[in-house]
């Protein structure tokens, strides 16, 4: 019997692994409670280029930025593509959610996100 654990979405598990015979391998759980798996130093954020607007644009999922399409200043309508986040190799339109000027972008090409992270804001 193997002993392993094995971390899901930041929530770490015990599972115990026995050998049934010819290569045949079963995982069962163990019945400890999840352990917390060890919480990283948060990253620093980027620099905001430009003072923070009054509308937040957040990440709507975990992913990458691959491309920044707007600019700070620049007058964006309701649905304009702001930059596109890659995600589970799918690339995303991040999208104005309003009419509206960019006032900080907050990531940088390159960057990787999480859910709910602040990418720009508008004004």
């Amino acid at each position: 019997m193997k002993n392993y654990r094995i971390t899901v979405n930041g929530t770490a598990y015990d599972v115990a692994v026995e050998e049934l015979g010819a290569g045949a391998v079963a995982a069962a759980p163990v019945a400890a409670a999840p352990v917390a798996a060890p919480v990283a130093a948060p990253k620093a954020a980027p620099a905001a280029s430009g003072a923070a607007g009054s509308v937040k644009v957040a990440a709507p999922m975990p992913g990458k930025i691959l491309a920044i399409k707007a600019n700070n200043g620049q007058a964006v309508k309701k649905g304009e593509v702001i930059m596109i986040l890659e995600a589970m190799k799918m690339e995303n339109e991040i999208t104005a959610p309003e009419d509206g000027t960019v006032a900080s972008i907050n990531v940088g090409v390159g960057d990787s996100v999480e859910s709910g992270d602040t990418l720009a804001t508008l004004n």
